[in-house]
């Protein structure tokens, strides 16, 4: 859903306003709400998540967040999941995990809802690049593909046993047939 401003709103501005479920992303001057997940979609981002973070957490290498809310440049942007080096996370003094992170993640990763505009989340992995991301992923659950997406490189069409790129530094080798594999659960 698209929200109609009477004046366009500035970042800050609407970085003020009280989050909504499902989120809403402020991309171009607007408000765009972010549909529903449903069950393909949340078994991917929590197989995601609970994957990089198995392999990247306790070594401190990097961590996966589902849906954390990314503000830099001129957007405010909630990836399915954002994957941060450790070393990127900008840890409170006390060491915590902050509620603001105003950068972009080094891995975004975008799963495709039959409700989304496909080039509406591109562009928001593209942007994610543009302002320094090595790493963008975008998952189609009902092609069975990952459009792997670098700076400075073509994308790459995953399909099958092929493995997908991933940080470097990270003891992680996926397929995509491993990926979409997790959607069976019985």
């Amino acid at each position: 859903m698209v929200q109609a401003l009477s004046q366009p709103l500035t970042l800050p501005e609407f970085l003020q306003l009280p989050e909504t479920k499902p989120a809403s992303e402020y991309i171009n001057g607007k408000i765009i709400q972010k549909p529903m997940p449903k069950g393909r979609h949340s078994r991917l981002q929590g197989k995601f998540c609970a994957t990089i973070n198995q392999v990247a957490e306790e070594a401190k290498i990097a961590y996966a967040f589902p849906e954390l809310r990314c503000s830099f440049g001129i957007r405010s942007i909630v990836p399915d999941v954002a994957v941060f080096q450790w070393e990127r996370i900008p840890f409170t003094a006390e060491g915590n995990v902050p509620d603001n992170f105003d950068l972009p993640p080094d891995w975004t990763i975008e799963i495709i809802s039959p409700e989304q505009r496909p080039n509406k989340v591109l562009g928001n992995i593209l942007y994610c690049l543009e302002y320094g991301s090595r790493l963008g992923w975008f998952v189609d659950p009902d092609d069975l593909s990952i459009l792997c997406l670098q700076p400075q490189q073509p994308p790459v069409l995953c399909q099958g046993e092929q493995a997908l790129p991933v940080l470097p530094d990270l003891k992680l080798t996926l397929t995509v047939n491993q990926v979409f594999d997790w959607l069976k659960m019985g």
